[in-house]
């Protein structure tokens, strides 16, 4: 299934159009130079990591640069995304502000890291790409063409989950990608975990659960979505190890909503860059 039909029903001939030069963008961003391939590495594990084991890195782990340059993109969303919606005036709920605060504040602090390691390394940062949250006109999250504060609002919320569902199922579905570098995999989890949180706290200010269901996108998100709970593995999967969990004891803890419950599934590269690649212009 291919995810570039992401929130299709909101698009247009002219989106349409651009979605394959979106892609060379996103796949010109994930071949930057191999001697980034460190700079998803908080600072005090690089530090740790053999000139050795960095050279091996650099030269030969190809499939681990694309992991990690994709994270950063995500990474460069997000924060875009936050800082831009803070500055919209569309935030009037203090809740909902406070939460968009500390999440910016997280994801601004995950650039950072990552732009001070590269630095570290004697390499240039790649340059953020230019963002279009409308998706070439299909939405106004931040009620710059006059949607409307309610509309806007519901945009902003539905747009925060699909982006922090995608990071956390992308994280997990590039994670074994890096199993031959501790420092890099442990960095990489502790981003995840971290995106976990933040995916579970925008959900519960949209009135759902904390977690996903099955693949239920939850109410008053579109249907187009559903692309971000399907995908090659769907949130929906009950095979878990290659065991059906749902036939590991009796009752409500071993239906099928919550086992599915207690799993996040993955996204494929692909899968996650043609989700980013709806936003790149």
């Amino acid at each position: 299934m291919s995810i570039i039909k992401f929130l299709d029903e909101f698009t247009n001939d002219n989106i349409e159009g651009k979605l394959a030069s979106r892609k060379d963008a996103l796949n010109k961003i994930t071949r930057i130079g191999k001697k980034a391939a460190m700079a998803s590495i908080p600072l005090g594990l690089a530090g740790m990591v053999s000139q050795k084991s960095k050279a091996a890195v650099f030269q030969s782990n190809d499939q681990v640069v694309a992991t990690l340059q994709l994270a950063l993109v995500l990474e460069y969303l997000e924060a875009s995304f936050y800082n831009q919606a803070l500055d919209s005036g569309v935030l009037t709920n203090p809740k909902a502000t406070a939460i968009y605060e500390q999440i910016a504040k997280h994801e601004n602090a995950h650039v950072t890291l990552l732009k001070d390691v590269i630095n570290s390394l004697g390499e240039t940062p790649g340059a953020e790409p230019t963002f279009d949250f409308t998706a070439g006109g299909a939405f106004d999250p931040f009620n710059e063409n006059g949607a409307g504060q309610e509309t806007a609002y519901a945009q902003l919320l539905a747009l925060a989950q699909a982006f922090e569902d995608t990071g956390v199922r992308a994280y997990k579905g590039q994670a074994g990608n890096l199993m031959g570098n501790d420092q890099l995999l442990t960095a990489a989890l502790q981003i995840h975990s971290v995106e976990a949180r933040h995916a579970s706290e925008i959900r519960r200010l949209r009135g759902l659960e904390g977690w996903i269901t099955l693949n239920q996108r939850g109410i008053g998100m579109p249907a187009a979505a559903q692309p971000v709970y399907d995908g090659a593995t769907p949130e929906s999967n009950t095979i878990q190890g290659g065991v059906d969990v749902t036939t590991l004891g009796n009752g409500n803890p071993f239906t099928a909503e919550a086992s599915s419950q207690a799993y996040d599934e993955v996204l494929t590269g692909d899968e996650a860059v043609a989700i980013a690649s709806l936003f790149i212009e």
